[in-house]
């Protein structure tokens, strides 16, 4: 399997799954497939952070406003892969509860992943709406 066919992979699965339980209200699959090194990033539609520290804090404080996710999709639009690094670019199409209140809505997602010890790690974020 190719470097890029592999990084697919772990984007269906492991990534979808995290985003899936984070519009869950469970933030813990997200900040697994973060890296724990530093730097990290989040500039995010509901609250950004920088070092890992504020990284965690942030992912909880948002979690805790999310529930009942019945629909997340990832439109990708343009990635690639070059040796430990990779990018995505795409539309994250939602339908969950924020503050129990239901509601479909669509973000602009960019993040940037790094190859730690074999497996993929996301190191930046930045999500706004459209």
């Amino acid at each position: 399997m190719s470097d890029r066919e592999e990084f697919l992979t772990w984007l269906d699965d492991e990534l979808v799954q995290a985003e899936r339980a984070m519009m869950n209200g469970d933030d813990a699959p997200r900040r697994s497939i973060w890296s724990s090194g530093d730097p990290v990033s989040v500039f995010g539609a509901w609250r950004s952070a920088v070092g890992r520290a504020a990284l965690v804090e942030a992912f909880d404080a948002v979690a805790r406003n999310f529930s009942d996710c019945s629909a997340w999709e990832f439109d990708l639009i343009a990635y690639d892969v070059v040796g430990d690094m990779a990018y995505t670019v795409g539309y994250e199409r939602i339908t969950a509860s924020i503050d129990s209140e239901p509601r479909t809505f669509t973000l602009r997602a960019t993040q940037v992943y790094r190859r730690e010890g074999g497996a993929w790690k996301v190191v930046h974020r930045h999500a706004d709406g459209p």
